[in-house]
């Protein structure tokens, strides 16, 4: 199995920029988690990023909000989102990384938390609301279970800061589009160029952008400026479109297929 670093490293060599889609962790099931895994890699997604819901959100906009607490209401446990990749794992071969607030791992313990989550295939962890200095000795407990680590850098974060934070990135490193919460967008913002030069000249890590993306065209905008494209709400609102007209898990993995096909469309 690919690590996210070669994972982007064989991107970069062929001159693409990965899909990186977001699927909530149990929403509206484990099993339909578990169908659309194998779906999305063979519709061409470079990595996959499962969230895994907590009660309050943190930059996630009402469409992940939703997703989340339907799976909570259901009484999700974080035991049972790491059997259900674990069972998972064996059908997906490109890299998994957890989205995950930081104070389940902090709750639950960080050394834990990341032993569970290389055994059950995790790849790397996201940690949105991690800043540093807080995140070096996180980042060093995420390296020691044989994780690769990302956090996020905005728009508004300062240059210095940026570097602070691009420094603790092993994996790759998650730029916001936009200050402010996920959710689909017409357009890209106009500085998103210019912020991502600002990030490669102090890194060499991957730059994946995330926040508003939803079209074949916003990935086209961003190939050759940045690693990764990471769609997550509409990706969310395809799933419970599917819902609405009683789909089943491999239903909705098929719908959700076509949709990252669709999303390469203009870039492969």
């Amino acid at each position: 199995m690919a690590s996210i670093s070669s994972t982007f490293a064989e991107l970069r060599s062929k001159g693409q920029i990965g899909l990186v889609p977001f699927v909530p962790a149990g929403y509206p099931d484990l099993a339909t988690t578990q169908a659309l895994l194998p779906a999305m890699e063979e519709a061409g997604a470079s990595v996959i990023e499962i969230g895994i819901p907590f009660s309050d959100p943190i930059a996630d906009g009402p469409t992940i909000q939703t997703a989340f607490t339907a799976a909570l209401a259901k009484g999700l446990k974080l035991a049972e989102v790491f059997e259900a990749v674990r069972q998972a794992r064996g059908k997906v071969s490109i890299p998994l990384v957890a989205m995950v607030s930081y104070s389940i791992p902090f709750r639950y313990g960080v050394e834990k938390f990341c032993a569970e989550a290389k055994r059950a295939g995790f790849d790397g962890v996201i940690f949105p609301d991690l800043p540093p200095p807080e995140g070096g000795s996180v980042a060093a407990a995420v390296k020691a279970a044989g994780l690769e680590n990302t956090l996020l850098i905005a728009p508004t974060t300062s240059p210095a800061r940026r570097k602070t934070i691009a420094a603790l990135c092993t994996g790759f490193v998650y730029y916001l589009s936009v200050a402010g919460i996920t959710g689909e967008r017409d357009k890209l913002p106009a500085d998103l160029e210019e912020n991502l030069k600002q990030i490669r000249s102090l890194t060499d890590r991957p730059i994946c952008v995330g926040f508003g993306i939803s079209k074949p065209e916003h990935l086209a905008q961003l190939a050759g400026k940045a690693d990764g494209a990471i769609v997550g709400s509409a990706i969310v609102k395809r799933i419970t479109q599917a819902l609405a007209s009683s789909a089943g898990p491999d239903q909705v993995a098929r719908e959700i297929g076509a949709y990252c096909r669709e999303l390469l469309s203009k870039v492969r």
